[in-house]
């Protein structure tokens, strides 16, 4: 182990740790791996360089990847990132600890996470937010999960088919190994039918319904008599929400919702091969106690001075593994941080903007792309800055087109549409060439 500086093993640790559990040798601890499996060889690695090197090695790669124009959301949106967030977010006072336990040391982080949950509260309108969910279909799940302990002799969630496709399977995924029964309510016209969840719902047995603030054609949902219906059978409201969006449409404490879940990535993360993101969950004060994660609040130390202490955390997750109601561990308030900076450089009005520039663009193309007559009216119902739209020429082709031209767009989903977004760095510019391009299709 000589060669191996930072190692905090020595050769006697390990050979005490082996000879504890029984073993040899390191190579003990992978005799179960099928001989066939095992690399044998040696590893095909670089020289050292220096750090110029590096770099340049780096830089070369990053040229590689094309710079497309993003048309597509999906659940991750391409909004603009204001340049001071990585500058505010890398200051030492708030990158002061990983994991919150330790109140005393970690004043910065418990503070940025009481920020967030604040916005994540104004933004919602519910009492209460935790911190430290992964990502929004993984918050969705754990909201199918606190519905069932929230309520008695509950045993099945519902779920609008009107949801994105990677926040059913996900949901699926997580219900299936802990035993949780789904079912699911159409859509009708493109959104959610409250016809067939009253159908559900006289079953007797639902514990809760997840609906989508905007679906996955990107239509701004009516849930007028929803939460009546569902609290009326006893269970409660769950919606999935776009964050940046509850700037302009009616919040889930609006609507009389139970529990706001959701993806933070709109407010100003950057578009990053999926991640790293931020889950968000915030629940009415009635069922704080069922809502995994970490609740932090704020109180005053032995000299008065303002300071942030955990209040309450599900230490079941550490401890009954299978049998907790969560097992959120991970920590994601760097990126809660990211949230939270965002929406305070934005504020209201801020964020009223950037929705304001994303339905004026998404309009324009929709209206651009129907003069075209490559394209069928799929649904007659308000959009915010998403769209479907039916194709009338080859998706394939279209699609190529478009980014051979420099564009990432027209999505395809699994009815067979196309669809199209539109956020605030989007340019008048850049749409007319979109449009050019599929009138050449």
């Amino acid at each position: 182990m000589a060669g191996f500086a930072y190692f905090p093993h020595t050769e006697g640790d390990i050979r005490e740790m082996l000879k504890k559990i029984g073993a040899e040798s390191l190579e003990d601890l992978y005799c179960d791996v099928p001989a066939d499996f095992v690399y044998k060889g040696q590893y095909d690695l670089p020289d050292a360089m220096s750090e110029q090197q590096v770099r340049d090695f780096f830089a070369s790669l990053d040229a590689k990847d094309a710079r497309l124009k993003v048309f597509v959301g999906a659940g991750a949106y391409d909004h603009y990132t204001p340049a001071v967030i990585p500058y505010l977010t890398q200051r030492s006072e708030f990158i002061t600890a990983y994991t919150p336990y330790q109140a005393e040391i970690s004043q910065g982080t418990l503070r940025y996470i009481f920020e967030y949950q604040s916005t994540v509260c104004t933004l919602t309108g519910m009492d209460i937010s935790n911190a430290s969910m992964y990502d929004g279909p993984t918050a969705a799940a754990e909201a199918v999960r606190m519905a069932i302990a929230c309520t008695k002799k509950k045993t099945r969630v519902l779920l609008s088919q009107g949801l994105l496709p990677n926040v059913l399977k996900v949901i699926e995924t997580y219900s299936r190994f802990s035993g949780t029964e789904l079912g699911y309510i159409p859509t009708d016209g493109g959104r959610t039918s409250l016809a067939k969840l009253q159908e559900e719902l006289a079953k007797g047995d639902v514990a809760g319904i997840i609906l989508p603030a905007i679906n996955k054609y990107g239509i701004v949902e009516d849930y007028t008599g929803f939460a009546e219906a569902v609290h009326g059978a006893g269970g409660i409201v769950v919606e999935y929400c776009d964050p940046s969006a509850l700037a302009v449409v009616k919040t889930p404490g609006e609507w009389d919702f139970d529990v706001a879940v959701g993806d933070g990535q709109p407010l100003g993360i950057p578009l990053c091969y999926g991640g790293p993101y931020v889950g968000f969950m915030a629940c009415r004060k009635d069922y704080v106690r069922k809502m995994p994660g970490r609740i932090v609040g704020q109180t005053v130390d032995a000299d008065g001075k303002r300071c942030y202490v955990l209040t309450l955390q599900a230490r079941e997750q550490h401890i009954r593994r299978e049998k907790a109601t969560s097992n959120i561990c991970s920590n994601e308030s760097l990126m809660a941080l990211f949230v939270t900076v965002y929406a305070s450089l934005m504020g209201p009005e801020g964020l009223k903007k950037v929705n304001e520039l994303s339905y004026a663009g998404a309009h324009y193309l929709y209206d651009r792309l129907m003069e075209t007559g490559k394209f069928r009216k799929v649904f007659d119902a308000p959009f915010l800055k998403e769209f479907v739209l039916e194709p009338l020429v080859p998706v394939e082709k279209l699609q190529q087109k478009l980014l051979d031209g420099g564009f990432f767009a027209a999505l395809q989903t699994e009815e067979g549409y196309v669809s199209f977004c539109v956020t605030e760095k989007r340019t008048k510019e850049e749409i007319d060439a979109l449009v050019a391009l599929v009138k050449e299709v």
